[in-house]
């Protein structure tokens, strides 16, 4: 299903994404399109895209393209995703240590279509981070690599 979604395949086409993508969330998929657990969580983004298309805009970045974003957000697992709204990152507590990105895939549609609308109105707020809708159960579990550093 990765092949819907628009694919961004330099670091000018992510920076020019940030920019220009207003009063909506931009949700960046950074992994692989050969990877499983991506095809699944693309999946999910390629059928709700269309149904959130007034708060947010999905692109696809694959993680070996564009080794600088990866290394900046610390991109170790994939699928990760990572949120904006008019140019800033928008953060969200799922309960985790990292607030940064989402990590692994959205176990439902419904579990993504809430945190985008949770983004979407917070953002709308002039909040910067928020407080994830998603149940606990439905959040993947890693640890971090580099604890306590």
């Amino acid at each position: 299903m990765s092949f819907l979604l628009p694919k961004l395949t330099s670091k000018k086409e992510v920076d020019q994404a940030i920019k220009s993508v207003a009063e909506k969330v931009l949700v960046l998929r950074f992994g692989r399109d050969s990877d499983a657990v991506c095809l699944q969580l693309d999946d999910i983004l390629a059928k709700t895209a269309h149904d959130l298309s007034k708060m947010a805009v999905i692109y696809l970045v694959d993680v070996n393209k564009v080794p600088v974003y990866t290394q900046y957000f610390d991109i170790s697992y994939i699928p990760s995703t990572v949120f904006f709204f008019n140019g800033q990152h928008m953060k969200v507590d799922y309960g985790s240590p990292d607030h940064t990105k989402f990590v692994g895939s959205f176990k439902t549609k419904q579990d993504f279509i809430d945190l985008i609308e949770v983004i979407y109105r917070g953002a709308m707020r002039g909040k910067l981070i928020v407080r994830s809708p998603i149940d606990p159960n439905n959040i993947p579990k890693y640890d971090l690599l580099y604890q306590g550093i």
